[in-house]
């Protein structure tokens, strides 16, 4: 276990944010429009030849790593391998980013830079509503599974979930282009986010007013989704809000029906999301305490 590095990497991500420097994501993303543009094809073995080749890569570029950084110093060790994992964590960002859309001048352009379904005609309700529902899925994707692997494999750990993670976002759709082709990859995601998607859930259902809305929105819409994970944090988050969030959407020219998740006890708006937003300080407090512990006692 790596309670201690994964402590420091999140204290790195929530006082500095992200590094200087091209972020490991964008080099992830390079990899995988390279392969795409050479040997794409929309069938299974393409796709899952691209996956393999990214996650053995992945696993040996942060291996190496490792490797090396154990030849200094153990504090100069420790620091390089901190900073360099506070690269998957995002917490800093996402709240950030999320929360610039209360600010914006032109917040459906604000959000289309967060989300992948089409935002030009959205009401102001749609935008707090995506924006919501953002918030409470990357809080999963983006700072409790690549801090649950990197507390279990370390460095190797959050560099892989962040490959499959990237993967995910670039190729698991289920358009004309990525059906066959991006299938191994959103697989592969969909057990990787199994359990922190859920933890998720329980993090956001600690910090609600509402926990017992929380609680039972979670248990009763979280399976909804196509997704077998997004569900669970957006269904808690509306139970907690006293919201629904999912819903109609549009992507990439296509209009996708999906289940409405938590009960419309009250309209969304800019005090909904400053609500969702106000509960990263307990989230906060509540990860470093628990990593704390954990390092003090094993």
């Amino acid at each position: 276990m790596y309670f201690e590095l994964a402590l420091a990497a999140y204290l790195i991500d929530l006082c500095v944010g992200e590094l200087p420097g091209k972020h490991p994501v964008m080099w992830m993303g390079d990899f995988i429009s390279a392969f795409e543009r050479r040997f794409y094809r929309d069938r299974i073995l393409p796709g899952a030849a691209l996956v393999a080749s990214l996650l053995i890569t992945t696993l040996l570029v942060s291996a190496a790593l490792v490797y090396w950084a154990d030849l200094l110093p153990a504090w100069l060790s420790f620091l390089i391998l901190a900073a360099l994992a506070s690269t998957g964590l995002a917490m800093n960002m996402l709240h950030a980013s999320v929360a610039g859309i209360l600010t914006a001048a032109q917040p459906r352009q604000a959000l289309s830079c967060l989300v992948s379904r089409e935002t030009a005609a959205m009401s102001e309700t749609e935008v707090y509503k995506a924006a919501l529902e953002t918030w409470a899925e990357n809080l999963s994707d983006g700072v409790i599974a690549p801090l649950f692997y990197l507390v279990l494999f370390g460095l190797p750990g959050i560099a892989v979930y962040k490959a499959i993670n990237t993967m995910d976002s670039m190729i698991a759709y289920k358009t004309g282009r990525y059906f066959y082709f991006g299938k191994t990859a959103a697989i592969l995601d969909d057990i990787a986010n199994y359990l922190p998607a859920r933890l998720t859930a329980a993090l956001i259902i600690l910090w609600a007013e509402n926990k017992r809305g929380a609680w039972q929105s979670c248990l009763r819409d979280g399976h909804k989704l196509e997704s077998p994970n997004a569900g669970y944090p957006i269904a808690a988050m509306a139970g907690a809000l006293g919201v629904a969030l999912g819903g109609d959407a549009w992507y990439h020219g296509q209009l996708k029906r999906k289940p409405a998740l938590g009960s419309a006890l009250k309209p969304i708006n800019k005090t909904t999301l400053e609500q969702a937003l106000n509960m990263k300080t307990g989230i906060n407090l509540t990860l470093l305490g628990l990593l704390a512990v954990a390092a003090w006692l094993l």
